[in-house]
């Protein structure tokens, strides 16, 4: 099971990758040509790195080729001592592994014209083709569904910054579109684009904005699962106002979350009356987006999927005016092994794949002649200290910010990254720099690789634990995925780094089901190694601000690090290590004392993510972030 697979984090990851997904347009020019996309990635880019892998058939001419890729990584130390703030920008949330990445292309210098048909290979078999009920937040649910759905926004595949889809721009209060009302509620109005209409012709209209939060409203919350819909609880009961091309509707409070809102409309005239939680597992209602659900064969064991083109889709080339999509059709193929994967990509029965991440891969590719490149994507891999009473660790320092900092010092990125997949590709001094570059300090710039400071920190460190390090040198437990090869070399290549300052390491390489299982949810590892992933805008720089949230400990929040994390209590913990993993997991232990690290600057930045939860207001909010980046 990996972490496409879980609830908690697939569904954000897979929001936050639609800018990776392949624009079904761009693909048709690079099918048209016969050039052959496989995109390797999403992998794993070494500690505070962004880049991904695109691979693609050298065109017949080499002016012509034009690929890009994407995926990435970023990595954060906490620490206890703010810094001078400064500005910030948005970017993540979700754990997962790092997700594979997808292709993208640059415009091709011949004139496109219409036919043809891609067929996209992946390992992972949708569950349903739902994303509203349980396994929709499934990557490979969100994938396919970019082909088919709509929503109010969209997410620009170059500057992932949240831009309109079917409305005719982002609601702000300088356009009207957001308004705080005086007794303390905020009003949201959208116009939608006139142009804007369902595949079987019939206009998208505020009916089915609001038919979609009476269906979302009244679906069963399945514990954990019941994430997806709490955006919508903030909907005021009662305040929707509904036109033909307008819909209006007003949330409990200033917030963010209005964003997270209609990312998938549902069409009213052909859902309604239909069992929504189970009619729409093997095909799909009339579709928003540019190609429509065609058939599953077959509909058990390893399905393929049709996808047809929407003669009625809305939107046009803006560089050539002529009607989206190019392809006739796309077809979905599940592959589970990857040598199998990568062998149908050679033998061009498939365009488009996905593979798992490796030199070996890679290597492969390149020796066929295949154009491999990087391009960076909201994929950030980080180290994060366990603060909590859990740590299998009893002689941990985590709780010296001395410590923490001097294994930051001891930490070489640039040569971590020289040794990756991703060599040549910058390292990340800020989670943000992977969405939205602008308002980030890069405050992680100021851990750079000086093993001597290292030393006189960790001298610090052995000082405020009384311990004398000499006789008895300081041990680290270091943890992270072992299912492929990227992060057991960066766990080597740690080991030696820190050996090197007079920190003994132990290496404890788990399997991703326990990695991503009960090792993060109870909080047992020491210092661990694993990926976030970035969403865009302000909106986004919040939600990733908000895993560190010192009030949201598991199983209710994503604070596996218990930063400044409160004692937790009567939780059952077999019910909870369920939602959060499924069913053969071991029973975590969710209730424990509070986190060993609890002071002023814990308690402000919990202050801070509740301030940046009730304003929409900019220029508060990027003050709200630059504070809390610099803290953490």
């Amino acid at each position: 099971m990996n972490m496409d697979d879980k609830a908690r984090d697939a569904g954000r990851a897979a929001r936050a990758a639609v800018g990776d997904i392949p624009p079904f347009d761009d693909v048709v020019r690079a099918q048209r040509r016969r050039r052959i996309v496989a995109a390797v990635g999403g992998a794993f880019v070494v500690v505070l790195f962004a880049g991904g892998l695109v691979a693609l058939w050298p065109a017949t001419e080499p002016d012509d080729v034009a690929i890009e890729t994407t995926t990435s990584t970023a990595v954060t130390t906490t620490t206890t001592e703010p810094a001078t703030t400064s500005t910030t920008v948005p970017a993540s949330t979700t754990t997962t592994e790092p997700p594979s990445t997808t292709t993208t292309t640059r415009p091709l210098t011949f004139e496109p014209g219409y036919g043809g048909k891609v067929v996209i290979a992946d390992d992972q078999a949708p569950p349903t083709l739902n994303p509203f009920v349980r396994g929709g937040d499934n990557f490979i649910v969100r994938r396919i569904g970019q082909a088919m759905f709509t929503g109010a926004f969209d997410i620009d595949g170059a500057t992932l910054e949240i831009i309109p889809e079917v409305v005719t721009q982002i609601p702000s209060v300088a356009n009207g579109g957001l308004v705080v009302n005086d007794n303390g509620t905020l009003t949201v109005n959208y116009e939608i684009r006139s142009e804007a209409q369902w595949s079987d012709g019939v206009p998208i209209s505020g009916n089915d904005f609001a038919f979609t939060y009476e269906t979302v409203i009244d679906l069963p919350r399945e514990g954990f699962f019941s994430w997806p819909y709490e955006p919508y609880d903030e909907i005021v009961p009662g305040s929707i106002v509904v036109g033909d091309k307008t819909f209006s509707v007003t949330l409990r409070r200033p917030t963010l979350r209005w964003q997270e809102l209609f990312d998938v409309l549902l069409p009213k005239h052909d859902v309604e009356g239909a069992d929504f939680l189970n009619d729409y597992s093997t095909e799909s209602w009339v579709a928003g987006g540019p190609f429509v659900f065609d058939r599953i064969e077959p509909e058990s064991g390893l399905p393929r999927i049709y996808l047809v083109r929407n003669e009625n889709y809305w939107k046009s080339d803006p560089a050539t005016g002529m009607q989206l999509p190019y392809l006739d059709g796309v077809e979905f193929r599940i592959i589970p092994e990857t040598s199998t994967l990568i062998r149908e990509f050679l033998n061009r029965e498939v365009d488009v794949i996905n593979p798992p991440p490796s030199n070996e891969t890679i290597g492969r590719l390149l020796g066929e002649g295949v154009d491999v490149q990087l391009r960076s994507s909201p994929v950030w891999e980080h180290f994060s200290f366990q603060l909590g009473e859990l740590n299998r660790n009893g002689q941990s320092l985590n709780r010296f910010v001395e410590f923490r900092r001097a294994v930051a010092h001891a930490i070489d990125r640039d040569a971590i990254g020289a040794g990756s997949i991703f060599t040549g590709r910058d390292r990340l001094d800020s989670p943000f720099e992977v969405a939205t570059r602008s308002l980030t300090s890069s405050p992680w710039a100021q851990y750079d690789y000086d093993p001597e400071r290292a030393r006189e920190l960790l001298a610090e460190a052995c000082a405020a634990a009384e311990r004398d390090c000499v006789a008895n040198p300081p041990t680290l437990v270091f943890s992270t995925t072992s299912n492929a090869e990227e992060r057991p070399r960066v766990a080597r290549l740690v080991e030696e780094m820190l050996e090197g300052v007079g920190i003994q390491v132990e290496l404890e390489l788990e399997d991703s089901c326990i990695f991503f299982g009960p090792t993060l949810d109870t909080g047992s590892f020491d210092m661990g190694l694993w990926a976030w992933v970035a969403s865009p805008g302000v909106a986004g720089a919040v939600a990733t601000l908000q895993i560190y949230d010192p009030d949201a400990p598991p199983p209710e929040g994503f604070n596996y690090v218990r930063w400044g994390t409160p004692a937790v209590s009567g939780v059952d913990n077999e019910a909870a290590t369920q939602l959060r993993c499924g069913t053969g997991f071991s029973i975590g232990e969710f209730n424990q004392g509070a986190s060993t690290v609890r002071d002023e600057h814990t308690e402000r930045y919990a202050e801070l993510v509740d301030a940046m939860q009730s304003t929409v207001d900019d220029d508060l909010l990027r003050s709200y972030i630059a504070e809390a980046e610099q803290i953490l």
